[in-house]
């Protein structure tokens, strides 16, 4: 073997851990310095705990912060309510029409709660779908106004985060099912435990790893979400806490001290999550078993298919919402059911409004690269952790590395790279042709790409394990053999045996980078450089027909998701849940 060949899984590791250094560690290091006023984070700082005391002692970032953290666990209850049983049931049962509702449960993964929110207040609102119901059918006087959201923001941000992040817990419970044996319960049942029993000792302890992996992400992702709360006018979390005092960053370490506190939480409950995981997968086999579903027909298969389609119709709410303010005449749908007149104007307006075709053409080249950059870092990583002949220390160094990102939540990572713009502000001086690129205040594009890039890493490094882990690698070995270099081997011989898993990845990360919310609100500042969660934001915010054609972009985006999460589902099966764990 030469040395260049002995060398080269080392070479890829440093370059790896080097990208995981500058773009991850480093702006998470960059708030903890300033947040924490240590030593060397400038001139005027000193190391003192008074920040994050201040964060403690002020009533308004106390409250944000509880309010954060209850909306997470909140959510990742309401998750598990809806999942489990669902999972449990489509692993337990069959009957008709069970394949096209188990699709119709992920539907809500094609609309951000961000954008879902826009079709719940055209519902829920005082003048909105349920309030003209409601006086239709006599239920409150034809003259009385009921605000549903007012006073409820809390709830309504629960309830919308839940059913659009549910589809995650319910992807890895039921991967977890999968690997459940049946005649484990069946011995149980033998023995003359009860169904009770039965559940809580054997199956419970299958859906485990399952439920810690999603419930984990789950509680990180809405935890640092700053969309919803933002629609929903509730500004008493604390990602909107943050997102209100950028412009006091530059010279005041109380907002980077509350980043320090959100990164805090979500780590601990990464580390909880992971070492719950690795625990319960200690305690089983990793072998899928077919599932061996009772059949049910007539009334017990109607009973069996009602759950699914209750929360396909609640799920479905924001995503109707959308759909008919994207065809309504402005104005016309108020104080009455449905919109009083139907209008196919706002698609047009949203293919040809300035701000939209800024926003889409923008999203597009932000995605496209991240999609370019992440399969190759992706299959590097992926490659190394199955392929290489790298010390075993070594391959779980890089593994724990690229799943890191989801312990941080896109909020804090994007405060992170807002920090080390302000770095550059202050090492480039007088360098104008770097401070384009580094200043996000001129040009965002290249910060907000490697945001894009390390935030969706972990589902590309998934996806691509699983693949490799499929793969034999008897063809790989053949084509060393009789001469092929690595470049060559990997060219013809290993990228098309995985190309289902990269194509599923990038298509992932094109979709969800095109609905990134925290950082596009954080790091885009100049109308040329808004993306389309930035540009519907706005749009929101507008008098007139703004609302509207928010909805139609909205429903635009929402189509493409769909066509990616069912074509990605068509090409990854169960093993989608993979890629939404940590």
């Amino acid at each position: 073997m030469s040395v260049t060949r002995r060398l080269a899984p080392y070479l890829v590791f440093m370059a790896i851990a080097a990208f995981f250094g500058v773009f991850l560690l480093w702006p998470v290091l960059r708030v903890v310095v300033v947040g924490l006023g240590l030593p060397g984070s400038g001139a005027r700082l000193q190391f003192t705990p008074s920040y994050l005391m201040a964060v403690f002692s002020s009533y308004e970032f106390r409250t944000s912060l509880f309010n954060s953290a209850a909306i997470a666990a909140a959510v990742t209850l309401l998750c598990a309510l809806i999942s489990v049983p669902l999972a449990l049931l489509t692993r337990r049962c069959d009957f008709r029409g069970k394949s096209v509702v188990t699709s119709l449960l992920l539907v809500p993964l094609v609309l951000p709660p961000f954008v879902g929110a826009i079709g719940l207040r055209q519902i829920f609102g005082a003048s909105g779908a349920l309030t003209a119901l409601c006086r239709a059918v006599g239920l409150i006087r034809p003259d009385q106004v009921v605000s549903w959201l007012t006073g409820h923001e809390l709830t309504a941000v629960v309830i919308a985060e839940a059913f659009s992040l549910y589809p995650i817990l319910f992807l890895n419970v039921a991967a977890a099912l999968a690997n459940l044996d049946p005649a484990m319960e069946q011995a149980a049942a033998n023995l003359g435990a009860s169904s009770w029993r039965i559940f809580r000792s054997v199956t419970l302890a299958s859906l485990r790893p399952g439920l810690f992996a999603g419930g984990a992400i789950v509680f990180i992702w809405s935890f640092g979400e700053l969309g919803t709360p933002l629609m929903f006018d509730l500004y008493s979390v604390a990602p909107v806490q943050i997102f209100f005092h950028i412009t006091e960053i530059s010279d005041n370490p109380i907002p980077y001290a509350l980043v320090i506190v959100m990164l805090l939480v979500s780590a601990a409950v990464y580390v909880a999550g992971k070492v719950a995981v690795g625990r319960a997968d200690l305690a089983q086999t990793r072998v899928a078993f077919a599932a061996a579903g009772e059949r049910a027909t007539g009334l017990r298969a109607a009973w069996i298919l009602l759950p699914f389609v209750v929360v396909i119709a609640v799920a479905l709410l924001p995503h109707i919402g959308v759909v008919l303010t994207s065809f309504s005449a402005t104005g016309s749908w108020y104080n009455s059911v449905l919109p009083r007149v139907f209008t196919s104007d706002q698609y047009v307006h949203a293919l040809s409004h300035q701000i939209v075709l800024t926003s889409i053409r923008n999203s597009v080249l932000f995605s496209l690269s991240s999609v370019v950059f992440d399969i190759v870092i992706g299959t590097a990583i992926a490659i190394l952790i199955v392929r290489s002949r790298l010390p075993g220390i070594l391959r779980i160094l890089v593994d724990t590395l690229s799943m890191l990102p989801l312990a941080v939540p896109g909020m804090v990572l994007a405060f992170g790279y807002l920090a080390i713009s302000l770095q550059f502000k202050v090492w480039f001086i007088g360098h104008d042709w770097l401070l384009q690129y580094a200043d996000v205040q001129r040009n965002p594009t290249l910060l907000l790409v490697l945001a894009y890039t390390m935030r969706r890493l972990p589902y590309v490094v998934r996806s691509t394990v699983a693949g490799l882990e499929q793969t034999p690698q008897d063809l790989e070995l053949a084509a060393r053999n009789i001469g092929a270099s690595m470049t060559t081997t990997l060219r013809r011989i290993t990228v098309p045996l995985i190309t289902p898993n990269l194509i599923a990845a990038a298509l992932l990360v094109f979709a969800f980078t095109m609905l990134e919310v925290s950082d596009s609100l954080i790091l885009v500042q100049k109308p040329a450089f808004w993306p389309v969660t930035r540009g519907i934001y706005e749009l929101w915010q507008r008098l007139g027909d703004g609302p509207y054609i928010a909805s139609a972009l909205g429903a635009w985006t929402m189509l493409l998701m769909m066509l990616v999460i069912l074509f990605v589902n068509s090409l990854l099966g169960r093993r989608l849940g993979a890629l939404f764990r940590i």
